[in-house]
């Protein structure tokens, strides 16, 4: 890395030179029709006061809803990354404006949002999926904007590209698992960290043996016992493969070394995440399953948004567990442990091997239990270049794309092996 600071510092507060001006905090939000957008734009509506959404972004595939929130929102910009459908949206938004009404600017094609996310504003919330991501990351950073980021993998691909943009605490991370952290690490110094505990719900497979998982479908792999999410992150969850993005993530914003991040099953995903500190105590940070809590302080840092979301209801009787993790049955975490030390373009090479495989599996192209050996067999072809401070987004990019076509090999070759063979 070329800093060895933390991006994601809650005694190291940046302010960009809009932070005082008077008025709404002017946001950008990128996947603006995703599960995070949508409860982001939640948030906006029912806080006027303090948030005025400027632009929106998203891929292209509900353009209707996004012509419903650039006109609820009344942006001033909207980015699909598909070209093909702005006629269809420009048509959707001419249905919603009235005679005379100035229609938003439409910007279309791969860069589009990585242009929204430089435009003036004073927050950008990346909840965009996937590695896409990590241009409109870059660009929002070098603007000098503060970045609300729940697009883990813009930073597990790109960390040593990231942490050289960077300023301390520019970074209000929007996963629940690290906001927690963030918001716990508040109650210590730096030195005083023992180690950081990333809580996981355990998916829909907790406590089945590796075996047991080998026939699993994608519609169980599909049911959540806690979280509403997208199929990739669903299904990224299923594996735990989520949470070993999630270990790589914490390591680049609190620069904290792997062998101090644990991870513990919860199944009730109340408490999101816990700071253990050398004098033995332990801060957890707890709210009930419901990502406007950690999207509001993404937007509203560092101020709380009252009544984001609900808080615990003290007046029931509960209990919460706690579990070590299965690392037999869920290799993936220790995976992507050793990917992360590895460094360079090992994590790119990691994560974008696992979309590919998470199709194949979706798809009926590879078992459950594929989705992760297949991703080790790619990691270890891989081997260790393109480490060091030498990084580019060309070198991640590349990389990447042989990920892809080597997974695909990969999955294609376990398809035409008989199901027992596999078992």
């Amino acid at each position: 890395m070329t800093d060895s600071h933390s991006l994601s510092h809650p005694h190291l507060r940046f302010e960009p030179a809009t932070a005082g001006t008077a008025g709404p905090r002017d946001i950008v939000i990128l996947g603006s029709t995703g599960s995070i957008g949508t409860q982001a734009i939640d948030i906006v509506l029912r806080n006027p006061d303090r948030f005025r959404v400027t632009a929106l972004s998203a891929a292209g595939g509900r353009v209707d809803l996004l012509a419903d929130q650039a006109h609820q929102l009344r942006v001033s910009a909207v980015a699909v990354a598909r070209e093909n459908v702005v006629p269809a949206l420009r048509e959707a938004l001419a249905a919603r404006y009235g005679a005379g009404e100035p229609l938003p600017e439409i910007l279309a094609g791969p860069d589009a949002a990585t242009e929204l996310a430089a435009s003036p504003c004073h927050t950008v919330l990346n909840g965009i999926t996937g590695s896409i991501g990590l241009a409109p990351t870059l660009a929002a950073l070098k603007a000098g904007r503060v970045l609300a980021l729940a697009n883990k993998e813009s930073l597990i691909v790109g960390g040593p590209l990231v942490k050289a943009v960077a300023r301390p605490g520019q970074i209000v991370p929007v996963d629940s698992e690290h906001s927690a952290l963030f918001q716990a690490l508040a109650g210590g110094e730096r030195a005083e960290v023992r180690k950081l505990v990333v809580t996981a719900s355990g998916g829909p497979f907790r406590g089945r043996t590796k075996r047991e998982l080998a026939g699993v479908t994608p519609e169980q792999a599909l049911a959540h016992p806690t979280w509403s999410m997208g199929p990739v992150v669903t299904i990224n969850s299923a594996t735990l493969v989520n949470k070993g993005l999630e270990v790589i993530e914490a390591h680049l914003l609190f620069d904290v070394p792997f062998d101090r991040i644990e991870v513990v099953v919860h199944p009730q995903s109340y408490i999101h995440s816990m700071v253990e500190f050398t004098d033995g105590s332990t801060l957890a940070q707890a709210s009930p399953p419901d990502m406007r809590m950690p999207i509001a302080l993404g937007l509203g840092w560092p101020e709380r948004v009252p009544d984001a979301a609900p808080g615990v209801d003290w007046t029931k009787a509960q209990t919460w567990e706690f579990f070590p993790l299965d690392a037999q049955a869920f290799p993936s975490v220790a995976l992507a442990c050793h990917v992360g030390d590895l460094g360079g373009t090992a994590p790119a090479v990691f994560n974008a091997a696992n979309e590919e495989c998470v199709d194949a599996f979706l798809t009926g192209g590879l078992p459950f239990t594929g989705i992760v050996d297949t991703v080790a067999e790619v990691v270890a072809e891989h081997g260790t270049p393109g480490t060091g401070t030498s990084l580019t987004v060309a070198d991640v990019l590349q990389a990447e794309t042989w990920a892809r076509a080597r997974a695909r090999e990969l999955a294609a070759r376990a398809a035409r092996t008989p199901s027992e063979a596999r078992a």
